[in-house]
């Protein structure tokens, strides 16, 4: 953004998301000053600026927040939608670099660009940069993506970074001994985790109910979560785990084996992060 002038020597913007300011007088260099002139920290226009650069972080994780969503659940989105969306910054940022589908789901590529019309420019497996028009473009969740390891290998050659956490991030497989009638996880039950783990699975995006953790995925046509029970201790901040379960939100608890593949990856992560066995980035189970 621009320069604004704020009394008489001094301009103030917004310099990697802080206010910063720089002097206006002859003698001025124009560059921006290590520190906030204490004549200004209490100025209105300063304040106004500041307000103004908090919601632009609450914006950008406002984005990054929905982009994950759609991501997580694989939900097709309206090109038309991505090109309203494409040309703020937050979404950009949010969008650019994901693996998307178009019309053939066999054809993954990189998100580089979106047009007015709402064509989408990507980078395929080929490095070809090539563009679709399809009605709607769905984001893939990790564990739907049969060319993930190719995709994770071309990723680091182009030294993609992803702010959604998508090609990196840990998936689990669904057991193939599953039982029919077995509707728990147990492996998680009896873990001790310190530091407030409630608050800690709040700050990951999760949620938290009472004595649960949850988590949601769109997968099927209906919305299944992921609850994994808790019992914290107040006193010496200290939480034990309990069990891990699956269900239809407003519905039934799901047998393990009616669990599909998006749900129970995301399931087991939550349960795996909370419980300290990951750290940094996913790794596959």
């Amino acid at each position: 953004m621009g320069w604004l002038p704020v009394g008489d020597s001094y301009e103030i913007s917004l310099v990697d998301g802080k206010v910063a300011a720089r002097s206006t007088g002859p003698r001025a260099t124009r560059r921006p000053l290590r520190t906030l002139p204490k004549a200004l920290r209490d100025d209105p226009e300063v304040d106004r600026l500041r307000q103004f650069a908090q919601w632009l972080d609450r914006h950008a994780e406002e984005c990054l927040t929905r982009v994950n969503a759609w991501m997580v659940s694989s939900l097709p989105v309206p090109t038309g939608l991505l090109a309203r969306v494409w040309p703020d910054p937050a979404w950009r940022d949010a969008l650019r670099d994901l693996v998307v589908l178009g019309d053939d789901p066999a054809e993954p590529g990189f998100l580089r660009d979106v047009t007015d019309s709402g064509d989408l420019r990507v980078v395929t497996l080929d490095g070809e940069t090539v563009r679709l028009s399809p009605a709607s473009a769905t984001l893939p969740h990790p564990v739907r993506l049969t060319d993930l390891a190719d995709l994770r290998g071309f990723a680091d050659e182009l030294d993609i970074t992803q702010r959604v956490d998508q090609l990196h991030r840990g998936t689990w497989d669904k057991p193939a001994d599953l039982k029919d009638r077995e509707t728990t996880i147990t492996d998680f039950r009896g873990t001790k985790v310190p530091n407030r783990l409630a608050v800690r699975a709040a700050t990951r995006g999760f949620r938290v109910s009472g004595s649960r953790i949850t988590c949601r995925a769109w997968e099927d046509g209906r919305t299944v979560e992921a609850a994994l029970w808790f019992d914290e201790d107040y006193w010496d901040s200290e939480a034990t785990l309990g069990t891990l379960s699956w269900s239809v939100v407003d519905g039934p608890t799901l047998r393990m084996t009616e669990v599909g593949p998006v749900a129970w990856s995301e399931g087991m992560r939550m349960a795996t992060v909370l419980s300290g066995a990951l750290t940094g980035t996913g790794t596959k189970a």
